[in-house]
């Protein structure tokens, strides 16, 4: 049973990207969630597929799980289309590139978190941000990362940039 987490935050503006998820075996918590999440509709939270275009998902099979209440089809369409595809895009980079291994595509699925802003406007930065967004949370998921030796080193100094105060 392989269970791994992943975030990253990239960008700025209405536009920034923050990723969440979770990548691991079909049959333990992560394949639960997954089933969960396709299973488990409700307004304002449209779960999807990633797809590199209809009718070609990527494998491992990932679903993004939407992070703000989709609220118009503006939105709808910026989850449904810049989004989807960044998601889709990086995943299939990271079996590419060896950060997923090619072998365990079948065993793995994902389920991801994604964040758009209700203000965002740029399709282009959308997509931008969360692809890198995605292909970061993927690293570090599939490189265990951060370690725990790196969160203790920095705990004290980190900057939480929406920290308020």
């Amino acid at each position: 049973m392989q269970f791994n987490v992943g975030e990253a935050l990239v960008g700025d503006g209405n536009e920034i990207a923050h990723i969440d998820l979770m990548i691991g075996s079909k049959n333990g918590p992560v394949g639960t969630a997954f089933a969960n999440a396709l299973a488990n509709q409700s307004e304002g939270h449209t779960n999807l597929l990633a797809v590199l275009e209809p009718n070609l998902a990527v494998k491992p099979s990932t679903v993004m799980v939407t992070k703000v209440t989709i609220k118009g089809m503006k939105q709808a369409v910026q989850m449904f289309g810049p989004a989807q595809a960044a998601v889709a895009q990086a995943v299939a980079d990271a079996v590419s590139q060896g950060v997923i291994p090619k072998d365990q595509t079948e065993d793995l699925v994902c389920v991801c978190g994604v964040f758009i802003h209700p203000g965002a406007e740029d399709d282009e930065k959308i997509y931008k941000y969360n692809y890198e967004a995605t292909l970061e949370s993927l690293k570090s998921a599939m490189g265990n990362k951060p370690s725990a030796d790196d969160m203790l080193a920095k705990k004290d100094s980190a900057a939480h940039p929406f920290k308020g105060f």
